[in-house]
């Protein structure tokens, strides 16, 4: 049986497209009733259908006359009619029953009591991405690396010294004004403006691929690779004792022609970690050049360092005064109890602007989320 938090995010997930099902079928239904029907779902609990019936109709019912359509589809969604005549201050018992679709309840489980049966299913892909990846299998990094393909990658625009139409009023485009005016036989009648266009902010990953990022560096490099092949504009570099850049051998979007030439051209994977000395080494040779300014970079490491503490604070600050945002993702901050004491992390911290976990898939849904936040 799924955990408490699957079990929460399911029924989440199921009172959503409950919601999405009432405007299928005409009845509307804004976001903010949305949000209510959940809060009333959590007071009154879903073990009891006509609690979550009611809760509905409370909150995503507004007009009489679509109470017939609101039971219509309630009674597809959720599996059984209901007898409306019955007194709602008397409703039947419901058991809440969580099965997967290529299999039916733990032989374990109790079977069902007496009354309505709430059947809410769960997908492999939603007990994937709730699964830490360090105890996911070779087959499971790969339907994973099938689901990070399909996280928007869509970075944040910024200003770029191209220039471009536009019918706001700015810098006089003289070549289209006089090829307007010859149409008018040399009269200007209308003048043409530029302005300076947008191109997508660049992206730059560095994964740590030490030994103690080894159990999840196999996940999150196919998490760099759907990102290159996802977007324009992507830089990828990974971060041991020494540094080496991936973009090129991730570019291509065979997954496993890419993974393996990645491996190929890593020499130090799963060896000792020199974050700071990696960082001096990109900020030198790429980041301040060019790379980093204006950029979103992304740090995945777990913040373990076996160099000078006070080179990897003195790198960071180089790096956050050039980059548009840093953002750092630790593994281990989904641990329980989990403090940046590492010196490396610590040492980092207070030049990050986001820091965020990378255990599994929602974390790194999450991270897609920041990466293309306006």
């Amino acid at each position: 049986m799924p955990d408490s938090a699957t079990v929460e995010r399911t029924l989440d997930r199921h009172l959503v497209r409950f919601a999405d099902a009432l405007r299928t079928a005409g009845l509307p239904v804004p976001l903010v009733s949305t949000l209510e029907f959940g809060r009333a779902v959590a007071e009154v609990g879903a073990d009891r259908r006509d609690g979550v019936y009611w809760a509905g109709r409370a909150t995503l019912v507004h007009r009489p006359e679509d109470i017939p359509l609101y039971d219509e589809v309630f009674d597809q969604q959720w599996l059984g009619a209901i007898d409306r005549g019955r007194p709602a201050t008397v409703p039947s018992p419901v058991t809440v029953l969580f099965d997967e679709p290529d299999g039916g309840p733990d032989e374990g489980d109790p079977e069902p009591r007496d009354g309505d049966v709430l059947s809410v299913r769960f997908s492999r892909a939603e007990v994937l991405s709730a699964r830490d990846f360090a105890g996911c299998s070779d087959d499971e990094l790969a339907e994973l690396h099938d689901l990070m393909a399909r996280l928007r990658f869509a970075g944040e625009r910024r200003r770029c010294r191209r220039m471009g139409p536009t019918t706001r009023s700015g810098r006089l485009d003289l070549r289209r004004t006089v090829r307007a005016a010859l149409r008018t036989g040399g009269e200007a009648l209308s003048r043409r403006y530029l302005e300076a266009g947008e191109r997508p902010r660049r992206l730059v990953l560095l994964l740590d691929v030490s030994g103690s990022m080894e159990a999840y560096a196999r996940a999150l490099i196919r998490f760099v690779h759907a990102a290159i092949v996802g977007r324009r504009d992507v830089e990828a570099f990974a971060l041991g004792t020494r540094l080496t850049r991936l973009t090129r051998e991730l570019s291509t979007r065979d997954p496993d022609a890419a993974l393996a030439r990645a491996a190929g051209a890593v020499a130090d994977w799963s060896g000792g970690t020199r974050l700071g000395d990696g960082l001096r080494l990109f900020n030198d040779a790429w980041g301040l050049p060019g790379m980093a300014r204006g950029a979103v970079v992304v740090v995945l490491s777990d913040g373990w360092d076996r160099g000078d503490p006070t080179v990897m604070a003195e790198q960071m600050q180089r790096l956050s005064r050039v980059a548009h945002r840093v953002v750092w993702v630790n593994p281990l901050k989904a641990t329980p109890g989990y403090a940046p004491l590492a010196q490396g992390m610590a040492a980092a911290l207070p030049h990050v602007d986001e820091f965020l976990e990378g255990h599994n898939l929602d974390s790194l849904e999450v991270l897609a989320r920041a990466i293309t936040a306006e």
